[in-house]
């Protein structure tokens, strides 16, 4: 019917055309802080990247909204203050630290996410993302903002979103001479220069925003997902999980460089127990349309 119209009045198949973009609906207002992700296709994966990365696979993925930036050390301190809420480091006492000078990993005692770094340090500052935190201490928080932790596949859409590059922001860490992402600038775990201004983490959207519209998509702190880290090849497996079982995590961190992990890629994985907590760790979320 549209082909006859226009073969025999281009005139009124504009109009019809001009009809028919004008009732499409608006895109959903997001809800404060958040941006709305509209769903597509996409890949995911890279078989440039790390083994875990492997196969690359593609996949649909419905519109959501999601939080411009990772969950900041301010909101977690009103969570904390209107529930009383304790996280699992203050429970067992200690938390995971990356100990500059002796170049390891310790559980230091006294770190949690008000002292990322332990009791004889500097308090975390509010515009920071907090640390610190578990997968359950995130969880907890999601329920009680009433939202959620992404899907690894929603992080990195969200990521890859309006990018063609390997990061969620283009090809190059440094553009125009400026630092795109908080990350380790030297060899891990030697010496690292500090030269994009922050040796742990940085404020939230100190570097800008992805395409689309995203803060910290890459760099300043791993952030926890729903999924349990599983190969991509027994993705569609039931999956029935054991005490050691780890959750995935994205986005990489202050401590990732090319030499390491190259975390901050949009195809980057990590990975930890729920009941971990760690000062490059944090967590950003998500919510579903109304129907």
């Amino acid at each position: 019917m549209y082909r006859y119209i226009y073969w025999m009045n281009p005139l009124w198949f504009c109009v019809l055309l001009l009809i028919n973009s004008c009732t499409k609906a608006p895109p959903p207002v997001a809800p404060d802080g958040m941006v709305f992700i509209h769903g597509g296709t996409t890949p995911i994966g890279s078989e440039k990247g790390m083994p875990h990365e492997r196969p690359v696979f593609r996949t649909r993925v419905p519109s959501f909204f999601m939080d411009i930036s990772p969950v900041t050390v301010q909101a977690f301190r009103e969570f904390v203050k209107e529930t009383g809420y304790v996280t699992q480091a203050e429970e067992f006492g200690d938390a995971g630290v990356f100990n500059d000078s002796t170049h390891t990993w310790e559980l230091r005692a006294g770190a949690y996410w008000a002292l990322p770094l332990g009791p004889h340090h500097p308090p975390a500052y509010d515009d920071h993302p907090v640390t610190q935190v578990s997968w359950n201490d995130a969880v907890a928080y999601a329920e009680w903002i009433g939202k959620r932790l992404p899907t690894e596949i929603e992080w990195e859409y969200a990521a890859r979103l309006h990018s063609d590059g390997k990061y969620a922001w283009g090809d190059q860490l440094v553009e125009n001479g400026e630092f795109k992402a908080n990350v380790w600038n030297g060899r891990f775990p030697i010496l690292n220069t500090n030269a994009d201004g922050y040796a742990t983490t940085s404020p939230v959207g100190v570097y800008g925003k992805s395409p689309a519209g995203l803060m910290d998509m890459g760099g300043n702190v791993w952030e926890w997902t729903q999924n349990w880290y599983r190969s991509y090849t027994d993705r569609e497996e039931e999956y029935t999980p054991t005490p050691t079982s780890e959750k995935a995590q994205r986005g990489g961190s202050f401590l990732c460089e090319p030499g390491w992990c190259h975390g901050y890629r949009v195809s980057g994985r990590s990975h930890s127990t729920p009941e971990t907590a760690l000062y490059h760790v944090g967590f950003r979320l998500v919510k579903d349309l109304p129907l």
